[in-house]
């Protein structure tokens, strides 16, 4: 069944966007198929991310003028909190996720305010633009700012076909890095090859720790870039350098998974859990993306009435890149 939801009337602080295209995240699917202890109030309106036009903008509104091409900062807070003062917003007790905590952006028009406003960098078009806040904003903040990346490391990135894996394997070569991915399938282990990946593994076929070691050895890497959990925590733990940094932001296939003490100490292992990033991050990917240096990839387009056969696809675990709604 189809419902009308009433036009938002933005606040003084907010602004009226006219949505172009908004982009579709697994986290649309865990909330649609409910989430432990979430209680949304209903009916919940889905998605993170957006592009679109600002149609009018509130009293108090200075930066952002009707017109304006934006689009949106998915992660939302009162910038009232001492960790939003000091930077680090997303650790804020009322941070949320436009779509989660949050009423989402998968509509026609919305209300957001006006710091979650950002402009669309390098001419990018609505559907490019919309595919890149969450994801590029959480790989970033993994690699960045909790692994502190450093020139011409070894990165072992999970997942590389998903959002956050095709951000990772871009922001790691935005460091010189050599970047091992893993991906299921010879058509997406092609793809993250060409989007810059050194080497890849099929993590159907292949032994991710074995080929991993027979790349760099048995040193291991530097970096691990995890959010697939409990299927290859194994695999990520076992290929980790002697203090090397395993960063995760998920557990898609459980997050149940095992530790051993003695490994951690021994070896002087670094684990680190991430969740999004913060505004000043997203602002550093949007002018690597206003500079060429980053690149959205963009797998699938649907029309928004057909936002059911866009989740089904993307359960459907097909998809190299973003799945994006066009207004």
């Amino acid at each position: 069944m189809v419902e009308d939801a009433p036009e938002p009337q933005p606040r003084a602080n907010e602004v009226l966007i006219r949505v172009q295209a908004c982009a579709l995240n697994h986290l649309d699917l865990w909330v649609r198929g409910g989430i432990p202890g979430l209680r949304l109030a209903m009916p919940h309106i889905l998605g993170s991310d957006a592009a679109g036009e600002v149609v009018s903008v509130g009293d108090l509104c200075t930066r952002v003028k009707p017109g304006d091409r934006v689009l949106v900062a998915p992660g939302k807070n009162s910038w009232q909190s001492a960790e939003a003062m000091g930077g680090a917003d997303n650790l804020s007790p009322d941070y949320g996720l436009f779509g989660y905590q949050y009423p989402g952006v998968h509509a026609e028009l919305i209300a957001i305010p006006e710091s979650n406003a950002l402009p669309i960098p390098g001419g990018l078009t609505f559907v490019e633009a919309a595919s890149i806040p969450l994801v590029f904003q959480t790989a970033w903040h993994m690699l960045v700012g909790n692994a502190q990346l450093k020139q011409a490391e070894d990165v072992l990135v999970l997942g590389g076909s998903s959002g956050v894996g095709i951000a990772a394997i871009q922001i790691a070569k935005l460091y010189n890095c050599r970047v091992i991915a893993t991906a299921g399938g010879p058509e997406k282990l092609a793809q993250a090859k060409a989007l810059g990946a050194d080497h890849v593994i099929d993590h159907y076929e292949q032994n991710i720790r074995d080929e991993v070691r027979s790349i760099v050895g048995k040193q291991g890497v530097d970096v691990v870039f995890e959010h697939v959990g409990a299927a290859t925590w194994k695999h990520s733990v076992g290929v980790m350098k002697t203090h090397g940094r395993l960063v995760t932001c998920g557990a898609t296939t459980g997050g149940e998974v095992p530790l051993n003490l003695n490994h951690l100490f021994a070896r002087q292992l670094r684990f680190e859990g991430s969740f999004m990033g913060t505004m000043g991050e997203l602002w550093d990917v949007l002018r690597c993306f206003d500079r060429g240096l980053l690149k959205p990839v963009v797998d699938q387009v649907f029309p928004l009435a057909e936002a059911r056969a866009a989740h089904e696809y993307l359960e459907g675990k097909k998809q190299f890149g973003k799945v994006v709604l066009e207004v």
